[in-house]
């Protein structure tokens, strides 16, 4: 035996990967910048501004303010308005669910493509096609003699109108958060049921619904916040009928006294985020509550409906026909006559408001390009960010992780009118190195734009990474590469389906979007969102529903495009595929 043979060997080392390289922590560190100054601090300084306004906590002075009569008014009308649209939208998704989940229905398709699209419109254009739709001038309703007399005052100029069409607006809400918990359901189980006896509805309420009972409450949860949040509806419909609520208050009253009323204002949109943060809560600790999960190996069979089919399906596509097809022939009727009230005849139509607000139309013209620009450049910033961030969130989990997830998540649930207010006290001082405030510019939207629709690109880019092999990026990071050659050369490629839907949700939803720049509009940067409300508050309502209808056209295309791509995505990426 020789010496070489008696020297004590080094025990074996697995070999591991490097941890947090210097080119991840940089990147780490650009992601908690990033979500931090256009997330955190603003609604950290939008907290300051509410309780702390003169550097000190003044008790009498919030005392003061949320004890007066109207505040007082308002947050009734929020909570009972928000509550029992959450109840309608709870009981119409669960059925619509319900039916098109666990029933032979047919044509089941074409009909949740129709269900969700109202929920794609922009609620200021739904609610101007409700409005055109059962006005007593109805360009539908008229000719046949149903609608209301002149002089009636509308219906939907109500508390009870803003519930029924907030309920209605939120109804696709519950619907997918529910249909996503039947296709968990364990198909052994109720073929035993069946197996046993038990019929439609028996099976539905002793064994359906107690299992999709945590379904139920987190489709509850999301049209509570969007019904707390949704001003375009409450502003269309509750300005008018002096229904106040505490997103129209803040929207009035800063319109009227300008930042001088930031402070009280800042207080007022912090209660309404703790209201949404109590909704949010309570229906979760409600979907806790024997809350029983469950993953299903298949999906269980479709029941029968058999003589029941011809009245479900009439009474499902009636739905669709009262609720989708007339308000939108209603807003597109009165956008093909000159004047509103004039009754949609050969004499009477005209293309002259639709081509007012494609070329002639300057304010029009203009704040569509503002919107263009700005919805692109929001797009081309946050899907980058967005495939980083999901790269920390999936592959590089730990504390940094989370908060950046939650800090994401909640500029994303709260209403955009308090991501409004945060950007105007965040950027109306001058900031450091330019010397200037953003505030009146295009680019105080553009900041509330990325910080409000980050956690909404998130979500199809963290479908994606869930399909893909991390042994690629191991092997090219043990090769040399660097996070961002990794990031570029194999995570991007494999992301793109779905990168490239994030980007199509993005631009949906922010192309037409209100909630958070009907306050940052000035007359500086106008975007499309605001302008139907500035329309129809000016008496151009026929001007105003030819917009409305180009948006719903937009909609419709960019959901075209969504469906091409979103044959290579996970299902649930986009909600109007069955």
């Amino acid at each position: 035996m020789s010496l070489a043979d008696n020297t004590p060997k080094r025990p074996y080392r697995a070999l591991r990967l490097p941890r947090a390289p210097g080119g991840e922590r940089l990147l780490l560190l650009a992601l908690v910048l990033f979500v931090g100054v256009l997330s955190i601090v603003p609604l950290g300084r939008l907290a300051y501004a509410a309780l702390f306004p003169q550097g000190s906590f003044d008790a009498a002075r919030i005392a003061d303010i949320l004890g007066g009569r109207r505040v007082a008014e308002a947050v009734v009308n929020t909570i009972w308005i928000s509550v029992a649209a959450t109840l309608l939208a709870t009981v119409t998704g669960t059925l619509a669910a319900l039916m098109t989940g666990l029933t032979d229905m047919r044509n089941r398709t074409l009909w949740v493509f129709g269900f969700v699209l109202p929920l794609m419109i922009p609620p200021q254009v739904t609610a101007l096609a409700w409005i055109q739709a059962f006005s007593p001038a109805s360009p539908i309703l008229g000719p046949l003699g149903l609608s209301l007399p002149p002089g009636t005052r509308h219906p939907l100029y109500s508390m009870g109108g803003i519930i029924f069409l907030l309920g209605l607006y939120n109804a696709p809400l519950v619907f997918l958060s529910v249909r996503a918990s039947l296709q968990r359901l364990p198909a052994s189980l109720l073929e035993a049921a069946r197996a046993n006896g038990a019929g439609g509805v028996a099976l539905t309420r002793d064994i359906v619904l107690p299992l999709i009972r945590g379904g139920i409450f987190a489709g509850a949860a999301l049209a509570f916040v969007s019904a707390i949040g949704n001003f375009g509806i409450q502003a269309m419909l509750g300005i008018p009928a002096r229904v106040s609520t505490l997103i129209t208050l803040i929207y009035r009253r800063l319109s009227s006294y300008g930042p001088s009323a930031l402070n009280d204002m800042a207080l007022l949109a912090l209660l309404l985020a703790a209201l949404t943060v109590l909704g949010m809560a309570v229906t979760a600790w409600l979907g806790r509550r024997g809350d029983q999960r469950v993953d299903a190996a298949q999906r269980p069979p479709r029941m029968a409906l058999g003589r029941w089919r011809l009245p479900i399906e009439a009474t499902a596509w009636a739905y669709l026909l009262a609720c989708l097809v007339l308000p939108l022939s209603a807003l597109f009727g009165t956008a093909l006559v000159r004047g509103y009230g004039q009754p949609l005849n050969a004499e009477t139509i005209t293309f002259e408001n639709f081509a007012n607000a494609l070329f002639h139309h300057e304010g029009i013209r203009e704040a569509f390009a503002t919107s263009l620009w700005l919805t692109l450049l929001t797009v081309a910033v946050l899907i980058p960010v967005a495939v980083a961030l999901g790269y920390v969130l999936v592959w590089r989990k730990g504390w940094v992780a989370r908060m950046l997830r939650l800090a994401s998540e909640l500029a994303y649930a709260l209403p955009g009118i308090i991501i409004g207010v945060a950007m105007i006290l965040f950027f109306l001082r001058p900031l450091p190195l330019i010397g200037t405030g953003l505030y009146g510019t295009v680019w105080v939207i553009l900041a509330a734009y990325l910080s409000n629709y980050l956690a909404l690109a998130l979500r199809p880019i963290l479908g994606g990474y869930a399909q893909i092999e991390r042994g690629l990026d191991e092997a090219a990071q043990l090769a040399g590469a660097g996070i961002f050659a990794r990031l570029r050369d194999i995570v991007l490629p494999a992301l793109a389906p779905s990168a490239m839907a994030a980007g199509i949700l993005v631009f949906m939803t922010a192309i037409n979007e209100i909630q958070t720049s009907v306050l940052l509009v000035s007359s500086r940067a106008q975007t499309i969102g605001p302008m139907i409300i500035f329309l129809e508050e000016a008496g151009s309502s026929t001007l105003a529903a030819a917009v409305g209808c180009l948006m719903v056209l937009l909609v419709l295309v960019l959901m075209g495009l969504s469906l091409i791509v979103g044959r290579r995505l996970p299902e649930g990426v986009l909600p109007w595929r069955d």
